[in-house]
């Protein structure tokens, strides 16, 4: 096995020991999504929920910049904005985690650098992710047209992007454009613990 990948599989091990990431222990699925305002993005701008009352669904990921596993991902969430936003899929990420690595400057480097196509909000009183009840970085929720929870958990079944065998938000994605509910709605999330 090589150095790289033994490095990458001890800070995975290293991240999901240092939180198992179960459900969201506030929402289950079907239940209405908490609303937000007035949370600053890396745009300079105030966000708030209603501002995508538009979209067909949201994809809100709990994310941030210096966990490896929520990095692993950017590349990811992008490639899902790109695919459904003709569709009407809004993805938005949100960082709740405190420290200099995750404060909103280092927010907007990291947006500008890796080619953020989607909103990336600072929940700087981390009141929404309490509200959400996010767990770790990583931590997805899917919400239909009525902004009501659908899916809650891992984005997809593996932090190695050539691994992954099962797309839980794509699919989850799928079936409510399709007027359907998502087979799978809760998995479990893996990543470092929002601090």
């Amino acid at each position: 096995m090589n150095r790289h990948l033994i490095g990458s599989l001890v800070l995975l091990s290293a991240a999901m020991a240092a939180h198992g990431c179960f459900a969201a222990d506030k929402l289950s699925v079907g239940d209405a999504a908490p609303q937000w305002t007035a949370i600053s993005g890396t745009d300079d701008k105030q966000h708030g929920l209603a501002d995508y009352k538009d979209a067909k669904a949201l994809v809100v990921v709990f994310t941030c910049n210096h966990c490896p596993v929520a990095t692993a991902y950017q590349e990811r969430l992008i490639a899902v904005q790109n695919d459904y936003k003709d569709k009407g899929v809004q993805v938005i990420a949100i960082c709740s985690n405190k420290g200099a690595a995750d404060d909103l400057d280092a927010m907007k480097k990291r947006a500008e650098s890796a080619g953020f196509n989607f909103p990336y909000l600072f929940d700087s009183t981390q009141q929404v992710c309490h509200d959400y009840g996010a767990k770790c970085t990583p931590h997805a929720f899917v919400l239909d047209k009525d902004r009501k929870l659908a899916y809650v958990g891992a984005i997809d079944d593996d932090m190695h992007a050539e691994k992954v065998k099962k797309h839980y938000i794509r699919a989850a994605l799928d079936a409510i454009l399709d007027g359907k509910t998502p087979e799978t709605a809760t998995t479990q999330a893996f990543g470092c613990a929002i601090r």
